[in-house]
């Protein structure tokens, strides 16, 4: 890069970087950082990958300190002592530019893939919060529902938990359907009167709802001790409408642990039968940004701090197959191999620092 070739030193910063930040796609920004030395300091004390991150997703400005790039690369030779706003600058790019090559550009309504568990349900498996995952109220001739159990008290509360269809989603909208009872006297709708719902991780390994029917009280309570919440939304009310009611965030919200909660609150209609009151609930969407399937994310305490990874290329299709699939299950992350080709090679040695060799884990001895 001698001569005029380098506009980088040719021009003045602010030049560089306008014509630097025009680019759109993360992929050619690591292209750039990779050119030579300078360009790498230039992208990276700029915070370029940063600042497109934000300009695509400007809800990840607050998680990077949260979020950590696993290290699975071996220095070649050891490096000069580094100042800390140095590393905090390498690190930003690192998370940033991952987090901008896996979030997914498109909005999605499916970041639900299954549902954990119900406060009560009425029938069960009849009325289970598994219905509440497919769309409208009747498969075929049979009503499609979640039924709480009855309550004296309409300020008693229900709670829906679901699992997320990534570790990483970016939830921007809920969507909730109440039911209505076509087959009782007056057609009630059972709606609650206000939602919220919470975002969180496990602080152990749960498993999705069982056919073991109904739980004790004390199951239930302690369900709730297995879960670290990051996030409440505020109250939305409610209409007593049996319609897909569409609840938007003021801001998106960056839920890392793979867990989302629905909290209905205050019951509105009494069943006419026995005179308790119920919620019932016919569908539940959430609409989001998930994790693209290359990538996985790993809680590494109860704060919610994370470590993102990366699935290498044979393993990808795999994983795209249990991402479509719904399995619960996550793909088995080896380290970065050598066997990358291309620029994925030169991506993944640029975003993790020069001058090192990528792992291979199938192997006894490090090579470098």
């Amino acid at each position: 890069m001698e001569g005029c070739g380098d506009f980088v030193q040719c021009l003045l910063p602010d030049m560089s970087i306008k014509i630097l930040t025009c680019l759109e796609d993360p992929s050619d920004l690591i292209r750039v950082s990779a050119v030579s030395t300078c360009w790498r300091q230039f992208v990276i004390e700029n915070g370029l990958c940063k600042h497109l991150c934000l300009k695509r997703f400007p809800e990840t400005s607050s998680v990077a300190n949260m979020i950590e790039v696993e290290n699975t690369v071996v220095p070649v030779v050891s490096q000069p002592e580094k100042s800390t706003e140095w590393l905090r600058l390498e690190k930003d790019h690192r998370v940033y530019a991952f987090l901008t090559q896996g979030l997914s550009n498109c909005m999605t309504e499916d970041c639900l893939i299954d549902a954990i568990h119900a406060s009560s349900t009425d029938n069960y498996p009849e009325e289970s919060i598994l219905n509440t995952l497919k769309p409208g109220d009747r498969i075929g001739r049979r009503a499609s529902y979640w039924s709480s159990g009855g309550e004296n008290d309409p300020t008693v509360p229900e709670t829906l938990t679901y699992k997320l269809i990534s570790k990483l989603c970016l939830i921007s909208e809920i969507h909730i359907q109440p039911f209505q009872a076509y087959f009782q006297f007056g057609f009630p709708i059972y709606s609650a009167k206000a939602m919220r719902f919470r975002v969180g991780h496990p602080n152990v390994k749960i498993d999705v709802e069982s056919g073991n029917g109904h739980e004790s009280a004390a199951a239930q309570g302690s369900y709730c001790d297995k879960i670290v919440w990051t996030y409440t939304s505020p109250e939305f009310p409610m209409a007593q409408e049996s319609i897909l009611q569409k609840f938007k965030l003021p801001e998106p919200v960056l839920c890392i642990g793979g867990i989302l909660q629905v909290e209905l609150l205050g019951r509105v209609q009494r069943q006419q039968m026995d005179g308790l009151y119920y919620i019932c609930v016919s569908h539940v969407q959430v609409v989001g940004r998930p994790l693209l399937p290359a990538f996985d994310v790993e809680i590494l305490d109860e704060a919610g701090k994370c470590s993102l990874k990366y699935c290498p290329e044979e393993k990808l299709s795999q994983s795209c197959k249990k991402f479509s699939e719904g399995e619960s299950s996550s793909p088995r992350f080896h380290r970065f191999r050598a066997s990358l080709r291309g620029w994925e090679q030169m991506i993944l040695n640029t975003l993790l620092g020069a001058g090192a060799d990528v792992v291979d884990d199938d192997s006894d001895e490090y090579g470098v």
